[in-house]
């Protein structure tokens, strides 16, 4: 193998995009945009398709089903292990489902996708955290 490849180089090469090396910074942004660009879509798409009656009844499966679609999609859009961002995709969407429950939904969904996309970015930073480059 020549110098400058494998795993090595590789978390030397993400290091490089953070100050402190937990966190890839490059990551972090596309995952937020990521995230909230599909969640916005499939929430219009889902808006536009469903009566508002359906989200009355069935909001509470489909939103948190809804979330972790769009976490696959992040997770296949920046190359990163579908399990670990799903579960970063799960305990980010704690505080949205509190935020539901006080009756701030959207703030809620903020907070998740900061701490989503924080979550991708230290994932990435992890050896073995992509699934391919």
């Amino acid at each position: 193998a020549s110098e400058g490849s494998g795993p090595a180089s590789e978390v030397a090469r993400r290091q490089a995009h953070c100050e402190n090396g937990l966190m890839d910074r490059t990551i972090l942004w596309r995952a937020a945009v990521l995230q909230v660009v599909s969640v916005a879509a499939l929430s219009i798409v889902l808006a536009v398709l469903l009566p508002h009656s359906f989200f009355e009844h069935w909001g509470w499966i489909t939103g948190p089903v809804a979330w972790l679609a769009c976490g696959a999609l992040t997770a296949w859009a920046l190359h990163l292990k579908l399990p670990a961002v799903l579960l970063g995709a799960v305990l980010a969407g704690i505080p949205s489902a509190l935020a539901v429950l006080a009756g701030i939904h959207w703030l809620g969904v903020a907070i998740a996708v900061a701490a989503f996309a924080a979550w991708c970015a230290w994932i990435a930073q992890r050896p073995g955290g992509t699934a391919w480059t």
